[in-house]
């Protein structure tokens, strides 16, 4: 796909200084731009780049002055980081429209509902009862269990595991090998050391507009529901356990693992490599850092580090104090042989 300069410009309501008429079909760092690409210029740290880019051309912000000739078409916008993102959400959206139809072989129980516009790929596997909405796209190889409902222009990509029951809203990203419904972790010790299997029975909601990276997995409910909602995005390699519920807009990033039955509220940001206890809460506009441990419930507008959790000051001067352990033990065994010389010395003289 090829786009003028003037047609992006008019796209982003923005204005041209340059060669209006320029094509570029591609998109590129500006440090990497090459002829016949777009890239962007949002930090001021890169902007020595944009003096000799190969791009053809720059998004910009409308208050950029630039200090040398630029050879590339500039494009002025408010937010130039905004608007390469919207050009990228078009460039999606123009290559998933190509995606349509039903591709053979895979199978669709006759019992399931599916809609119009649709895209089932090849070796999908769509159970019994299962439903999928207008515009969504189901990528080879992903399995839809029975009772399974899907919501309107929402993209499973491929290898996706959709157990029964399970609820997914509109507009949804799940990228390949997410899993979804896999049954919690419920064990019952007996006497002879072995474990009874509880049965998970639950299910798992998604609702509208989240995003769940590859490979995360979500457990359904010993009973009820496990509950991602509202605008959640929750990156690759992500454990949520059983009945936890993530409230509207909360982020979370890889590598983070959340057991049973703990909640955790709005807006939060949960680093990468976090790792939460069961069967707290976390309240809303939390920001957990990397690596954390949280062994017990966060107030709403807290910010913790540490393992165990703890406010992010006195997690800094707790850290500061253990960096310098080696030090203050040498200081410490100073002092010892400074006072033990003092009191040898106060007994020679008696």
């Amino acid at each position: 796909m090829e786009f003028k300069a003037i047609e992006i410009a008019a796209f982003l309501k923005g204005e041209i200084e340059g060669d209006s008429q320029v094509v570029v079909n591609n998109v590129s760092k500006i440090e990497e731009g090459v002829s016949g690409t777009l890239a962007f210029l949002a930090n001021p740290k890169y902007e020595s780049y944009i003096y000799v880019t190969n791009a053809s051309v720059v998004l910009v912000n409308k208050t950029f002055m630039p200090k040398q000739p630029v050879r590339a078409t500039l494009i002025k916008v408010d937010d130039a980081y905004q608007a390469f993102a919207s050009l990228l959400d078009l460039y999606l959206q123009a290559k998933a429209g190509l995606k349509k139809g039903i591709e053979q072989p895979c199978f669709i129980d006759p019992t399931a509902s599916v809609d119009e516009d649709v895209y089932i790929g090849a070796f999908a596997y769509i159970g019994k009862y299962a439903k999928i909405g207008k515009g969504s796209k189901i990528f080879p190889h992903t399995y839809l269990g029975d009772n399974v409902a899907v919501g309107k222009n929402s993209v499973l990509y491929s290898g996706v595991k959709i157990y029964d029951d399970c609820i997914i809203g509109s507009g949804c990203i799940l990228h390949s090998g997410v899993v979804i419904g896999s049954d919690g972790f419920g064990f019952a010790p007996l006497e002879d050391g072995s474990y009874r299997k509880i049965a998970q029975i639950g299910n798992v909601v998604v609702s509208d507009d989240v995003e769940i990276g590859s490979n995360t997995t979500i457990d359904c409910g010993t009973l009820g529901s496990t509950l991602i909602k509202k605008g959640v995005k929750l990156d690759n390699l992500i454990q949520v356990a059983h009945n936890v519920e993530i409230g509207d807009n909360t982020v979370i990033a890889s590598q983070s693992g959340f057991a049973g039955s703990t909640k955790v509220g709005s807006n939060c940001k949960v680093a990468g490599q976090v790792g939460v206890v069961g069967h707290i809460t976390i309240g809303n506009n939390v920001q957990i850092g990397a690596q954390t441990g949280v062994s017990k419930s966060i107030k709403d507008n807290e910010t913790v580090l540490g393992s165990p959790a703890m406010d992010i000051r006195h997690s800094l001067k707790v850290y500061t104090i253990y960096r310098n352990l080696p030090d203050i033990r040498e200081e410490i065994l100073k002092l010892r042989k400074e006072i033990n010389l003092l009191k040898n010395t106060g007994t020679a003289q008696h």
